[in-house]
């Protein structure tokens, strides 16, 4: 071999730093040996915990829960020559695309794997057919360049996680093609729109193109059935005019203040309507300062639960407390939970505010019951959060709360939602059946809400079932909230579980649910969310009364 040979030649460490830089990853599967092997930019495709090799099972356990099932397809065993391509996401990664195909008669797979942006070969998102967002910035700095007036508009699909909870990914796919369908069908030749991001779409309508945010909405909002479920779309707009021309802004910038606009759309709620202009940028910076912030509040004991109490709706004593987590900003004074919890998720801190509410409000519990021995079998419920129960470490960390804590077994209450369940049912008895085992009681929480199997409830460990405030509000105006509410507690007697109403706002709705036999009531009625401090007069106040006050009207 030539000098010049030798010095083009590929080394294996250099043919591993192209990958890395490139984010791919090299792997191969070999069935009969139960081994991945994984190299090349695993960390940054989330295959950080599997590398550089690891079983099947651990492969599919780092699954998205709603992708397991592609996971292990990913795994079977295939002819030989038979390709291999799935979309897959793992927990804290994005979408990333496994190609690959069967050597050996079958006997082992080998690949690649890359974020799914890698792969894209065309201008056009391989679900809707429209452009991606690559592609539209280019062909909006094109448009742009002629003279006219022109309207940017984008619109996010609200509550795009839901439908991934509830219907899985490959249906929710559905939803996002027929979304863009629509969108192609309901501009002229000469707008252009888009498929920008995962649950973002865009259209630049020319001058001529009437109303195109409300064209927009009305294309994407109709009703549609998937898996025999009817879903009603809701978008939040952004919108921007520009002038073309010579001195027309950049398409790029243009995007990012219509998406800036959106932002803004959605703090007035679902199917929200914004147009750019300049007070929006300062509010950007605030959302960056409140990041940072918010970043730093667990350090700095910003972040405390306040506690709203669950009374026996038989006896009027307070049972136990619902620990709700607040933040108290040393500026702003306490930020509603709807400021910061949806910043929290964004920004991945879910887990870790899930960890220290469950510490600091086992820790206060214990205090409480030290101090007040005639309180009785006190408990505290502590919420989890979308996907928290797939959390590595989760059991440990609770058996060592309750350990550290010398809690009873039970007093520490974990409230999980229908939709967290019902994404893997069988995994989720296995995960509920180890928590109850570590020592805690459990709640399914909003019940009647979501898309449960009374067949699935029955075999999972819960001890209480938490009813939907908006039925108990409603059930003395409204039959069907209180043949609902009936009916749950009915369900729970037969299950021999405990039902905890929430909603509660008076007196006359405390007496009704107590007269179809609910246990607990839990709302305004009684309490709102306390400090700690004040919870503790409340609870002090109730023992020395006998019974927790209620409002009598509400």
């Amino acid at each position: 071999m030539s000098d010049r040979s030798r010095s083009l030649a590929w080394d294996p460490t250099t043919a591993l730093e192209a990958l890395a830089a490139a984010d791919v990853a090299l792997w191969t599967w070999t069935p009969s040996e139960d081994r991945l092997r994984l190299t090349g930019a695993t960390r940054s495709l989330g295959l950080g915990p599997l590398a550089p090799e690891c079983t099947g099972a651990a492969f599919a356990a780092l699954a998205m829960p709603q992708d397991r099932a592609l996971a292990e397809h990913l795994l079977k065993s295939r002819d030989e020559g038979e390709e291999i391509t799935v979309r897959l996401r793992m927990r804290g990664a994005e979408t990333c695309i496994w190609r690959g195909v069967w050597l050996e008669d079958g006997l082992r797979a080998a690949g690649v794997a890359a974020l799914e942006v890698k792969f894209a070969g065309s201008d056009t998102d391989a679900l809707t057919g429209l452009l991606d967002r690559r592609a539209f910035v280019q062909r909006a700095r094109e448009a742009l360049a002629q003279p006219g007036d022109y309207e940017l508009v984008v619109a996010d699909l609200d509550r795009l996680r839901r439908l991934n909870e509830a219907l899985g990914h490959e249906r929710a796919d559905l939803v996002l093609a027929a979304l863009g369908s629509r969108l192609a069908a309901a501009f002229p030749k000469g707008a252009i729109p888009a498929r920008i991001g995962e649950d973002e779409f865009a259209v630049l309508a020319p001058d001529g193109v009437a109303k195109p945010a409300d064209r927009l909405r009305a294309a994407l909002e109709q009703p549609l059935r998937v898996a025999g479920f009817d879903i009603y779309p809701t978008v939040s707009i952004g919108a921007v005019k520009a002038e073309g021309g010579p001195d027309a802004a950049e398409a790029a910038e243009l995007l990012r203040r219509a998406e800036l606009a959106v932002e803004a759309a959605k703090t007035g709620g679902r199917g929200g309507a914004a147009d750019y202009g300049r007070a929006l940028e300062s509010d950007s910076l605030s959302r960056l300062a409140m990041e940072a912030d918010l970043r730093n509040a667990f350090a700095k004991g910003e972040i405390v639960p306040f506690y709203q109490p669950i009374v026996s709706l038989e006896t009027g004593a307070v049972a136990g407390f619902e620990a709700l987590a607040r933040w108290r900003h040393p500026r702003k004074g306490i930020v509603p939970p709807d400021e910061f919890l949806t910043l929290a998720q964004e920004m991945g801190l879910m887990d870790d505010l899930g960890l220290h509410m469950m510490q600091t409000s086992a820790k206060q519990l214990a205090e409480w019951l030290h101090r007040h021995p005639t309180a009785g079998a006190l408990f505290v419920s502590v919420n989890l959060s979308t996907g928290e129960i797939e959390r590595d470490g989760l059991m440990q960390d609770v058996s060592r709360i309750l350990k550290e804590t010398g809690l009873p077994k039970g007093a520490l209450k974990l409230e999980v939602t229908e939709s967290d369940i019902m994404r893997d049912p069988d995994r989720a008895a296995v995960i509920l059946k180890a928590l109850r085992d570590a020592g805690a009681s459990l709640a399914l929480d909003d019940f009647g809400t979501g898309f449960s199997s009374l067949s699935y409830l029955a075999r999972l460990p819960f001890d209480t079932l938490k009813i939907d405030r908006y039925f108990v509000r409603t059930m003395g105006s409204d039959d069907g909230s209180a043949k609902i509410v009936r009916s749950v507690v009915a369900l729970g007697r037969d299950l021999s579980l405990e039902v905890v109403a929430e909603g509660v706002e008076n007196a006359a709705l405390a007496r009704q649910l107590l007269s179809v036999g609910c246990h607990y009531g839990q709302g305004f009625g009684y309490a709102p969310a306390l400090a700690a401090q004040e919870a503790e007069v409340y609870l002090n106040e109730s023992l020395a009364d006998g019974f927790a006050p209620i409002k009598s009207r509400g």
